[in-house]
This record gives C-alpha cells, sequence and structure tokens, in this order.
C-alpha cells in the first residue's frame, strides 16, 4: 500500500481517534497493514446511546429515501472497488481475485436492499374467517423495525459479511453499529465513508438519515461485550464461531439474536454423478481462501466403487491450485489470517496422522501458508473430520450405500450447508429431505451462497436467517392494527 492507512471510529456521525492504538499485520507479508484505533468502554457506551437516539429518526423514515441511499451505497463500494480489494488482499490476507469477487457481492446486497425497502411490506388477514371476527374490518399486520442492530462480523469476509447485516438493517430504518473483526476492519471503515458520502448525497429537505444510522467501531471484547448485555440494543447479530456465538446468546437477554456460526460441510459424491465437474468443484470449494470459509467442503464421501477414480481427478484439480501470494491474481489459496491459525490446522494435520490418516496431497507450511491437504482415512473423533478445520484441509471418505453416506454426514454436530452429486431424482429427493442442515446444493458444492437467499444453519451452525429479505424479516416484528366495523 502506497500509504499507511489508520482506520478511526466512526462514532455518533464523525471520526473519532483513541488513545488505544493497535497495528494490524498482513497475513502473508508480516509488515504492518494498517493502524486501528479502538474504542474505550466510555466510547462504546457512546456509540449505544447514539444508536438508541437516531433509531425514533429512522424508522420514520419513508421506504423512497432508505431506497435512495442503499441505491447510493451501491454505487458507492463500485467507485471504490480497488480500494477494498486492496485493503482485504493487505489486511486478510484474501486472493484479489476472491476480494473482487466479494466487492461484486457487496454492491449486488445493496442493491437488493434498496429492492427490498421499497416491497418489504405485511398482508391483510380476512378476520371474519372466525364468526367473531365479523365485527372487525379486515386487519393489517405489517412489518416494523425492532431497535438497533448490534452486528458482529469476522475476518474472512470483512465487506460481504459487514454488507449482509448493514443493508437490511438501513432497509428496515434500523441503526446499526458495527464491531468489524480486529485482524481486517478496514473495509468496514471504508464502508463507513462510503454511508456518510451516500447520506450527503441523497438529503432530502423533508427526510434527512441521521449520520449515527451506522457506526463503526472497533473495540475490545470487554467492550462489545457490554453493548451485547445492553436492552437498547435490540438485535445481536453475529457471525463467527459456535463457542462464541452461543456464549454471547447467553449474554444478550432481551434481545434478538441470530447466530451465523461455524460448519464442518460434507459433500457426497454418487457414482453416477459427474465426476469431472464434482472433483473440480471440491477443489475450488475446499482450497479456495485457503479454507477460511465456513462452507468450505471439508468432508467429501465418495462411493466406494468410483472412490480411486475420484480420488485422481480431485488431486488432478488441487494440484492446478495457484498458491502463494495473495496480490497474484493467479492465486486462489493464500495465507491463513495468523501464526496462530496455521499452528492450530498444523496440529490437526498431525494429529489425524498419529491415529493413522494417510496425506494424499499437501500437509507443508511456509509461514502462515499451508499446501492444500487432501486427508484419507481420518478417524470420525480426529478434529480434522469432526471440527471446523477453517483451513486448506479436506478428508476423502468412502461409502457404499446412499443412506449411510447420508447419516454421516448428519453425524456432525454442525448443519449450515451440504452438497451432493448425483444423476438420481429418487436420491436428490432422499437427500433433501433427510440432511440436517440448512440448505442442500444438488450436483454442486455447498461453498455457493447467493446473497438473496435465506442462508443460516441449525445446531451448532447457527439460529436465524440471512439474506437480505430474510435478514430484515429477523430485525423486525410484526404489528397488526385491527379496525373494528362499529
Amino acid at each position: 500500500m502506497t500509504k499507511e492507512r489508520r482506520h478511526r471510529l466512526w462514532l455518533d456521525g464523525a471520526w473519532r481517534e483513541s488513545l488505544d492504538v493497535r497495528e494490524i499485520r498482513s497475513p502473508y507479508t508480516g509488515r504492518r497493514a494498517a493502524l486501528v484505533d479502538e474504542a474505550s468502554a466510555e466510547q462504546m457506551a457512546r456509540a449505544v446511546a447514539a444508536a438508541a437516539e437516531a433509531f425514533p429518526k429512522t424508522r420514520a423514515l419513508s421506504r423512497h429515501v432508505r431506497s435512495r441511499l442503499l441505491q447510493a451505497m451501491a454505487r458507492g463500494i463500485e467507485a471504490r472497488r480497488a480500494e477494498f480489494v486492496e485493503l482485504m488482499v493487505a489486511e486478510a490476507g484474501k486472493p484479489a481475485t476472491l476480494a473482487d469477487a466479494e466487492v461484486s457481492r457487496a454492491v449486488t446486497t445493496f442493491t437488493g436492499a434498496a429492492e427490498e425497502a421499497k416491497r418489504f411490506g405485511g398482508e391483510v388477514v380476512p378476520l371474519d374467517a372466525d364468526p367473531a371476527g365479523r365485527a372487525f374490518e379486515p386487519a393489517v399486520s405489517f412489518w416494523v423495525p425492532r431497535g438497533p442492530v448490534l452486528a458482529i462480523t469476522p475476518f474472512n469476509f470483512p465487506l460481504n459479511l459487514v454488507a449482509h447485516k448493514v443493508a437490511p438493517a438501513l432497509a428496515v430504518g434500523a441503526p446499526v453499529l458495527v464491531k468489524p473483526a480486529p485482524q481486517a476492519p478496514g473495509p468496514a471503515a471504508v464502508l463507513a465513508q462510503v454511508f456518510a458520502e451516500a447520506a450527503e448525497e441523497t438529503a432530502d429537505k423533508r427526510e434527512a438519515w441521521p449520520l449515527a444510522a451506522l457506526q463503526v467501531v472497533s473495540c475490545s471484547n470487554d467492550a462489545a461485550g457490554a453493548a451485547v448485555a445492553d436492552r437498547r440494543m435490540a438485535t445481536l447479530s453475529f457471525t463467527g464461531s459456535a463457542a462464541v456465538g452461543w456464549m454471547l446468546q447467553g449474554r444478550a437477554v432481551g434481545k434478538k439474536v441470530c447466530l451465523e456460526l461455524g460448519g464442518n460441510a460434507a459433500v457426497v459424491v454418487h457414482s453416477d454423478a459427474e465426476l469431472e465437474r464434482a472433483a473440480a468443484r471440491c477443489a475450488a470449494g475446499a482450497f479456495g481462501y485457503a479454507g477460511q470459509v465456513c462452507i468450505s467442503v471439508q468432508r467429501i464421501f465418495v462411493q466406494r466403487s468410483v472412490s480411486a477414480r475420484f480420488s485422481k481427478l480431485l488431486l488432478a484439480e488441487t494440484a492446478k491450485l495457484g498458491v502463494g501470494d495473495p496480490a497474484d491474481r493467479s492465486v486462489s489459496v493464500g495465507p491463513l489470517i495468523d501464526a496462530g491459525a496455521a499452528d492450530r490446522v498444523m496440529s490437526w494435520i498431525e494429529e489425524a496422522k498419529r491415529k493413522g490418516a494417510k496425506v494424499l496431497a499437501g500437509g507443508a507450511r511456509k509461514g502462515n501458508l499451508i499446501s492444500p491437504t487432501v486427508l484419507s482415512k481420518v478417524r470420525p473423533e480426529s478434529p480434522a473430520a469432526c471440527e471446523e478445520v477453517f483451513g486448506p484441509v479436506a478428508v476423502l471418505d468412502e461409502y457404499d450405500d446412499f443412506e449411510e453416506a447420508l447419516a454421516r454426514v448428519n453425524s456432525s454436530r454442525y448443519g449450515l450447508q451440504a452438497g451432493v452429486f448425483t444423476d438420481s431424482v429418487r436420491l436428490s429427493r432422499q437427500a433433501a429431505m433427510g440432511l440436517e442442515v440448512g440448505a442442500v446444493l444438488l450436483n454442486e458444492i455447498p461453498t455457493y451462497r447467493a446473497d438473496p437467499m435465506p442462508y443460516g444453519g441449525v445446531k451448532d451452525s447457527g439460529l436465524g436467517r440471512e439474506g437480505v429479505r430474510y435478514a430484515m424479516e429477523e430485525y423486525c416484528e410484526r404489528r397488526t392494527v385491527l379496525t373494528w366495523r362499529g
């Protein structure tokens, strides 16, 4: 980067500094990428108060004004594409091609939110279906924002996972306070700049956005914990690990909680599948961004009769992947976010090997880079098989009966998404109805998310759903109005 950045606090409509300034270092080079101000407990309390004070104003804004702001933000994100990409490469070690795709997704998210803001309504309820209801006009049931949203986001999608919380909140007229990931807060800070510019661009004489409608405040876990417990924050939307998410749920008394947590995503490859495509997609889904995706392909169950052929195809596709400098557009596998993450992933590989696992590919480390690793004969209780690796590791296994494969997918405590490759309509339906996950992708890997779709998991993978319209519903509550005929 040509100039060192400092990410200040966007708090109550102004850029503010803190006494606590922390370094951010590149996961790839180790060099300092930026400085970030971390809010004190007092500053975080001020941000919560500002969000609460902004709510009566934001909820009164017309759909037209909300939609215009979101459209302007979509344009602002596009205009700053290169800046967002540069920040994601420098701070998160995200390969530039994937970072560029993330910017496109964020544009789509805000564009979709601008459209949903205009059509997110309610329904008419015919009360005379009940004899006692004949005394009333048809009721109207509609959505109203619950209150300010506290959004806590992770490093791996430092723009789009922020967008998935900010855009729906603004679309319904709810202020949103973002605590960005400590490893990569830059994209969220730039998004705050985009918001401030869009609010000025779309200012209306009759309606104006309070600048505290969006705040981006880096802070310690303790300061964030106080905001989680504060009843003025009506909704907590958290994306991160299962352990932290369930802990926060216990502290978020009196508020709606939306949790997008970890995964242990599986793929089932049946003998009638198009093996070449399945292998190529599994390699991309397992190792892109060094597997640091909650729906990264981790477990691959292949029917025994085709397992040898599929294994060769998978290894060949894995060998094609570019590994190294995330700024290189030919690279899809960059570094782990830090040395601690790389240490953990390597320890899980070694643990699996000690218990009899075979390394079919990879397993090497250089700095925070770990080569794409394919393991076989991994014991089910090994962390590489049963926990979320969040690294470039895929476990290859065999099955005989399709029902057996589904049962092994369901044996995980996680249930985010799963993929099934088969040409059988019967087996596809069986998988769709039998897999304990939030989404089943037929003839596709689970490492796919269309931003308008409902997205979320079951079991330890979380609560609630994201995707613009579905998050809007999570941030709202229904209000029903009845009129007596007299």
